[in-house]
């Protein structure tokens, strides 16, 4: 028999302790994409049809690759966040979801480290 009320048993987080966290980080990253991604595209309009040496050019003049790193590192944060969600509620049997979730964070930093990298190359030439 528990003493306690059900107000007192779900008091906190949930049985993780860190859906409130989660909740927000997500909420934050998807209001830090809303001006980097408008910024983006505003830019890349400006470079649409150009060849690679202009292209190349805009990529490495002012704040161009600090922008495009932190939108990209956003980007992929926040699409984790989301996918993480998805597997945790639709993916049944734990050896399955650890197994899924393992392989997206894995994916998600493989193809955003090449991405940053690709912006590094394009900047300081090759």
């Amino acid at each position: 028999m528990e003493l306690r009320s059900h107000l007192s048993r779900v008091r906190g987080l949930g049985a993780s302790h860190e859906g409130t966290h989660h909740f927000w980080v997500q909420r934050i990253s998807g209001i830090a994409l809303v001006p980097l991604v408008i910024w983006f595209v505003l830019s890349v309009s400006s470079v649409i049809g150009a060849d690679l040496a202009t292209f190349k050019a805009w990529v490495g003049t002012h704040y161009n690759p600090v922008l495009l790193i932190l939108l990209i590192a956003t980007m992929f944060h926040h699409a984790f966040l989301g996918l993480q969600v998805i597997i945790e509620d639709y993916v049944h049997g734990e050896a399955a979801k650890l197994t899924t979730l393992i392989l997206v964070k894995f994916a998600v930093y493989l193809i955003g480290a090449c991405a940053v990298f690709a912006v590094i190359r394009l900047t300081f030439g090759s």
